[in-house]
């Protein structure tokens, strides 16, 4: 049996060889190494007689993930955070770009149906303000509006909208992940602005949000000095990341059994699936690893396969009448933090003492 795009595989060897692949590919993207290094390896390999491609035994498998995943590890810990930072970051968004991805940031004006108490402070003078403080945009949407001409446009023009900023300098000294504040908002009075604390992983570009007892989370009414009071709240989780870090090595630091690892993606599946009693894939599902920096069996990377999977969906299914289907992406703002912060306490529940 031939693999796609190169090796040869006999029987159970066809899985691996599709790993290898997987894990050549991640390795070249993550640390820039050419395709020389890679073509030599697969010159190297077995091969049948008479066949032209190689053949990659599952013991030698094995052996590759291991020493290829503590290169991985060491490529990240031997870099200093702050160059380690200036790789993983986001761009910053202009302006321009921001009002492209959510509109509703720049509205002039607050919503028709916003009582006279409402206190108007467009979310572009929050944006300068956090930019002053240091702290740069790098991500922005908002929710979908509904509806057909002038209703649906004052819709857009005011729906609830989240932008992501990432501090200039990064109190959160993690070699995978770096801190973030995540603003929430609408100017149709549905909303309070909310700060939360986020991680963001660039290995797999997964944005998190963290919350631990009172810290991660802050609202600021539409009263008063909004502006002034948005900025505060931000330097006040950006000041305490420390808790966020301490919070993930203790996720790094617990290993979870087989069996704790398929109870940790049944609860995220009744997260995810809260009015069905069969969820449309199975819990193993959740835990297969898309890359290789979650191989393990400890919190921290379990947690990320499975926000990974139940956030981005593309999980082969069945429905309730046993047609075939694929999850769905979560795109919804409301429900984006509903399964962050419901799968980040379910992660804290399994280091929790």
């Amino acid at each position: 049996m031939r693999g796609r795009g190169g090796l040869a595989c006999v029987g159970s060897g066809y899985h691996a060889v599709l790993a290898f692949k997987a894990l050549r590919a991640h390795l070249l993207c993550v640390l820039g190494a050419c395709r020389a290094p890679a073509a030599a390896l697969s010159a190297a390999l077995p091969r049948e007689p008479g066949a032209t491609q190689a053949i990659l035994p599952v013991f030698l498998f094995q052996e590759l993930i291991m020493t290829l995943s503590s290169s991985l590890s060491a490529s990240f810990v031997s870099s200093s955070s702050s160059s380690s930072h200036v790789f993983a970051a986001r761009t910053s968004l202009s302006p321009q770009e921001l009002a492209r991805s959510a509109p509703a940031a720049f509205a002039q004006q607050a919503a028709a149906c916003t009582g006279p108490k409402y206190v108007f402070i467009s979310t572009r003078e929050i944006v300068a303000a956090l930019g002053e403080a240091g702290f740069e945009p790098t991500l922005a949407v908002q929710t979908r509006s509904r509806g057909t001409g002038a209703d649906r446009a004052d819709r857009e023009g005011h729906a609830l909208h989240m932008l992501r900023f990432q501090p200039v300098v990064q109190a959160l000294s993690l070699d995978d992940v770096l801190g973030e504040i995540v603003l929430i908002n609408s100017h149709d009075g549905r909303s309070a602005y909310q700060l939360r604390a986020g991680l963001f992983r660039p290995v797999c570009t997964n944005g998190m949000l963290a919350a631990i007892g009172d810290f991660g989370l802050v609202h600021v009414s539409h009263r008063g000095n909004v502006v002034a009071q948005v900025v505060d709240a931000a330097q006040r989780i950006a000041g305490e990341f420390t808790r966020v870090g301490e919070a993930v090595e203790a996720m790094r630091a617990t290993v979870l059994s087989g069996a704790q690892q398929l109870d940790f993606a049944r609860e995220a599946l009744a997260l995810r699936y809260p009015d069905k009693a069969e969820p449309p894939v199975q819990p193993a599902q959740l835990l297969e690893r898309r890359r290789m920096a979650d191989v393990g069996d400890d919190v921290w990377r379990t947690f990320n396969a499975i926000q990974e999977h139940t956030l981005r969906g593309g999980l082969d299914g069945r429905t309730a009448t046993g047609r075939a289907m694929h999850t769905r992406g979560i795109r919804a703002i409301r429900e984006t933090v509903r399964l962050n912060t419901g799968l980040w306490d379910l992660a804290l529940k399994r280091i929790a003492g």
